[in-house]
């Protein structure tokens, strides 16, 4: 009588074409951002040797993505920083307190939780039907600038990225009447603190596709961030609809933050309108009054010439 043969182990299956691609789309992903996250804090020198980075954790992509990011980079930089994750719960009703920490614990970061019940605060003051965002930054803000004090730390990022950025220039063209945005990196209004926005030069498509990738435990805002009718939520929609007909244009935007000329704008703080005069000396530089100046074409246009020539 014969033994019976085992059957022989099949071969490892190899990759799939999709997943293959998939994961060199991850590695492009990621390696862009931790390029354009180091590029921000040397071009804005956010980070200095021997810092303590508090990173404000909501509980959202941006924050879950700045922080990844920050710990990726904090093992491969030439200077010593470290970090600690800080999370504001709000006391909302439903909150699923347990996730950061868990999450936090899971990654081995250093993390704090701070317990304020701020919504029943905002509730109490805001009317009913409401927008309750500026109650609640304004008590969210004095919180942590507190809690940075006393967790020692020397920097606070927050997780704005370019396109909360362009968002707020065009939330303060639109409704407040000054050109205004973000900026990379602030002294705190009470002149303790100094904000980081690392996130600066990431788009919020690169955020959102590091956030499915990592399977991070998403946390949504239900007392502020899902309101209907928000300004900042109607000027968001309205940069999608322009970006999908001109791929580019937040872009452009966003270079035009950092290429100011202030004599072509209306500011006399900025520039001495009252007391120009002819030098009789040309100036390369100078205004050509009557001429229109040229500009790029949109680039859906220029693809459609392209795509008949």
């Amino acid at each position: 009588m014969h033994a019976t043969q085992a059957p022989a182990a099949l071969p490892p299956q190899a990759p799939s074409h999709d997943a293959r691609k998939a994961e060199h789309e991850q590695h492009k992903l990621e390696k862009r951002l931790c390029r354009e996250v180091g590029r921000a804090i040397t071009d804005f020198q956010m980070i200095e040797e021997g810092d303590r980075v508090m990173v404000c954790m909501s509980g959202g992509k941006d924050s879950y993505t700045l922080l990844d990011i920050l710990r990726r980079l904090q093992r491969r930089a030439p200077i010593r920083f470290g970090i600690v994750a800080v999370n504001l719960d709000q006391k909302q009703p439903g909150f699923p307190e347990h996730v950061l920490p868990d999450y936090f614990k899971s990654i081995g970061v250093e993390f704090h939780i701070e317990n304020q019940d701020t919504y029943s605060i905002v509730k109490r003051l805001v009317p009913e039907g409401k927008t309750t965002c500026s109650v609640c930054s304004r008590l969210r803000r004095a919180i942590l600038y507190r809690v940075a004090r006393e967790l020692g730390a020397t920097k606070i990022a927050l997780g704005h990225h370019r396109d909360d950025i362009v968002s707020t220039l065009m939330l303060n063209l639109f409704y407040g009447g000054r050109m205004k945005g973000m900026p990379p990196k602030l002294v705190s209004d009470d002149g303790q603190h100094v904000v980081i926005r690392p996130l600066c030069y990431v788009s919020e498509r690169d955020t959102a596709a590091w956030a499915q990738a990592q399977r991070f435990p998403i946390i949504p805002c239900n007392l502020c961030g899902s309101q209907e009718g928000l300004q900042r939520v109607a000027v968001g929609q309205m940069l999608r609809e322009w970006e999908k007909k001109y791929p580019g244009r937040i872009e452009s935007m966003f270079r035009a933050m950092g290429h100011i000329v202030t004599t072509h704008m209306m500011d006399p703080r900025l520039h001495d309108f009252r007391n120009a005069r002819a030098t009789g000396i040309a100036d390369p530089d100078g205004d050509i009054a009557f001429d229109e100046e040229e500009l790029p074409m949109p680039i859906q246009i220029v693809r459609t010439r392209q795509a008949s020539s």
